[in-house]
């Protein structure tokens, strides 16, 4: 049985008005169609939903009043799931899921979110953090309309936009004898423990930085929390490579990390806006995703906007 919500519609306005002509003039149809409406959905369900008068319009039977209860729900639903469906398309308002790698949403998205809300109001940015797996996975099967993260491992079924480069830092104790060089060789650190850093697939980021220096590091740890690791390296149990450093070189047990950019040539970190496809993209998220591009541009002889190094 399929009812539309054209019958429902033509039915309950009979009954709101207990005329069906009135109903008719209402709905800006013809009487005739409100009357056939009537009679199609009482066929249907095998009831009579109305007696009818004559010359003095219906009234409800006790049947039609249950089922008049019913219809009125569902079509207050079917409006406000029309409304809602409207404002998919509405550049300026609505619910944005944005997926984002942690380290990268708590040094760049408060920043983000505080500007982009007040300038639109109307939008609702909601956050979902995960790691590099489980963002591309939520991208492809729709939880998130768009991941900010690395770029990296990313299918060919996605696109992925460029937003910016990060350099990757070596994190020191505050003791450590290079501590206070202005920067670190990945050469001086080959015989150091080493915290290492990333889930499985940034994992392969963070070895291609040694590839590219011709090291091997000695990893003594491996944690995917980012606190977790400063807090390590700040109590001496090694040093680690990252990117995305904290304003503050405190960490959670209040240790201290120092902080020192890379001396050899190595690649940066790219960092993207990935979604199903730009022609995939609602007006609200494409929205989102061209103003979060712009306020992560890096000015001359800057390296990571709104989050600076700790030194």
């Amino acid at each position: 049985m399929n009812i539309s919500l054209r019958l429902l519609r033509y039915v309950t306005a009979a009954a709101d008005s207990g005329n069906v002509t009135e109903a008719a003039r209402k709905l800006q149809v013809s009487q005739p169609s409100v009357s056939a409406a009537i009679a199609e959905l009482e066929q249907m369900l095998g009831i009579a939903i109305f007696v009818r008068h004559h010359a003095k319009g219906v009234t409800l039977t006790p049947a039609g009043q249950k089922l008049i209860a019913e219809a009125r729900l569902l079509l207050k639903h079917a409006e406000e799931f029309s409304k809602s469906a409207e404002s998919l398309g509405d550049i300026e308002r609505g619910e944005v899921t944005i997926g984002c790698f942690p380290t990268l949403a708590a040094c760049y998205m408060p920043a983000v979110m505080t500007e982009f809300s007040r300038r639109y109001p109307l939008i609702q940015l909601v956050l979902a953090d995960g790691d590099q797996e489980r963002l591309l996975a939520d991208v492809a099967n729709g939880r998130v309309e768009l991941a900010f993260t690395f770029n990296h491992a990313v299918p060919a079924t996605l696109d992925a936009t460029i937003v910016m480069q990060l350099p990757f830092v070596v994190s020191l104790p505050p003791d450590h004898r290079l501590a206070k060089a202005p920067t670190v060789s990945l050469h001086d650190l080959k015989d150091d423990p080493m915290i290492f850093f990333g889930d499985q697939l940034i994992g392969g980021y963070i070895t291609r930085v040694f590839d590219a220096a011709g090291v091997s590091p000695i990893i003594r740890q491996r944690t995917g929390t980012f606190e977790v690791m400063r807090g390590l390296v700040a109590r001496g149990h090694g040093y680690s490579v990252h990117v995305a450093t904290p304003s503050s070189s405190t960490t959670y047990d209040g240790g201290t990390v120092v902080v020192k950019p890379i001396r050899d040539t190595v690649p940066k970190a790219e960092i993207a806006c990935i979604a199903p496809g730009v022609q995939l993209m609602r007006p609200a998220v494409r929205l989102f995703a061209e103003f979060l591009a712009d306020a992560l541009v890096q000015p001359a002889g800057e390296e990571q906007p709104m989050a600076e190094a700790a030194e």
